[in-house]
């Protein structure tokens, strides 16, 4: 067996060496491989062609002609990159993410709900991309809340997609009926609530499941009275205690424990809520399923100062061999006209400020407000262990609106989670 294998590594030298020397006599014959740049007419070799991909998980097919008119509108001032979207499922989006980490098979771009956006970038999915926006003056025009939801620890991981925040929805002719306005402050909200509530309508409503959905909206609350995510005890108490009142004096339903966003709104158009809290995207289903209800809109009763929560996704650019590629991506996407026609297009509000300002959304009564509470809207977050704390809020909220706890209890109570979570001590 040695000498077999000897022999035919004689015989491969022999035949590299020919091969090797008929390279040398014949070059100007040979033709460029797949893997060769290719030559041009004029003997000048073209670049080749990047190929990015990038992941997504919107759903339908009127979504994917969005996303892919991105990747298209972006190819056209680029020849030499290319940018494939490809869907992946949200029920597998974050395993996928995972899974590709471990095995280093991931895309080049990724867009992601911006709460989860910390977590990655601290597990190192993300490259830090803050020397590459670092002259990037577009950056100065993003609202501070998007823009912080695709950081970390002072870095940037990625920019702003699109936006979208809570507000007070109300029905005007039930305000006008009781002779109330719009309220403004929590005092001005626990009388409101109270003179509404009669004939089988609530005063108020909001979603309050035990989960994400429940901290997305009990966070305005607790913004409002200068609390945060990571100190809910002392001041965050009163968010919990606002809530509990209306539970208490029957201006908010008990249910609201079970409700989604979808659940609050059909109560709202089937005129079982005078108020409700609930985000742009349930404007069009309000149109369809009440299109006779008059409402308005206005920012979500304040504490100490108008606040709301930042929905919506980011870009982020994926720690890899084509960082600059998918920054020059990202960019283009984030450009005024492109973003502009994105977001229109997709129902979002731009997390650009300038943008934002355009008639499209300051002109529609509907949308002003929701363009305006860009100023409040604060991120989730954002923090790499935001899953974890999420569920330790949601649960405090659920103590207080069943009055299992007191809300200087629940929030107590939460605040140890919350420092174990985070390694206080």
């Amino acid at each position: 067996m040695k000498r077999t294998g000897l022999g035919m590594l004689a015989v491969m030298l022999v035949i590299m060496l020919s091969l090797a020397g008929c390279g040398s006599n014949k070059s100007n014959d040979a033709q460029p491989s797949s893997n060769s740049p290719a030559a041009s007419p004029s003997g000048e070799s073209k670049p080749e062609k990047k190929k990015l991909t990038l992941w997504f998980y919107f759903e339908g097919k009127s979504q994917f002609d969005i996303i892919k008119s991105l990747t298209d509108g972006f190819g056209k001032q680029h020849a030499n990159i290319q940018v494939e979207p490809v869907y992946i499922p949200f029920a597998d989006f974050k395993k996928r993410l995972s899974v590709g980490l471990a095995a280093s098979d991931l895309p080049d771009i990724v867009i992601i709900d911006n709460p989860d956006h910390a977590a990655y970038a601290a597990m190192g999915l993300f490259a830090d991309i803050t020397d590459n926006l670092k002259d990037w003056s577009d950056k100065d025009q993003f609202f501070a809340g998007p823009w912080k939801s695709a950081s970390y620890d002072g870095k940037q991981y990625g920019i702003p997609l699109g936006s979208n925040n809570l507000a007070l929805f109300y029905n005007e002719k039930m305000l006008a009926d009781a002779g109330v306005t719009p309220p403004e402050t929590w005092d001005e909200l626990r009388e409101a609530a109270k003179k509404l509530t009669k004939s089988g309508v609530k005063g108020l409503g909001i979603s309050a499941p035990q989960n994400e959905e429940g901290t997305f909206q009990f966070l305005p609350w607790l913004l409002s009275t200068g609390a945060n995510f990571d100190h809910v005890a002392g001041d965050g108490a009163r968010a919990f205690g606002i809530l509990a009142d209306l539970i208490k004096d029957g201006s908010m339903s008990k249910e609201v424990i079970n409700w989604t966003q979808s659940d609050v709104m059909k109560q709202f158009a089937a005129g079982k809520l005078a108020m409700m809290v609930n985000g742009p995207w349930q404007l069009p289903d309000l149109a369809k399923n009440a299109p006779d209800l008059n409402f308005g809109l206005s920012f979500v009763p304040k504490d100490k100062q108008f606040a709301s929560v930042l929905g919506g996704e980011n870009l982020g650019v994926v720690n890899g061999p084509n960082v600059n590629e998918a920054v020059e991506f990202i960019k283009y996407v984030a450009s005024p006209d492109v973003n502009k026609q994105f977001a229109q297009d997709f129902g979002y509000f731009p997390a650009r400020k300038d943008v934002a300002s355009d008639p499209y959304w300051t002109d529609n009564p509907k949308l002003k407000v929701f363009a305006e509470n860009m100023v409040n809207a604060q991120p989730r977050g954002p923090h790499p262990k935001w899953p974890e704390i999420s569920n330790v809020i949601s649960e405090a909220l659920g103590k207080s609106l069943t009055l299992g706890s007191t809300p200087d209890d629940a929030a107590n109570e939460a605040q140890k989670k919350i420092d174990g979570i985070l390694g206080s001590k």
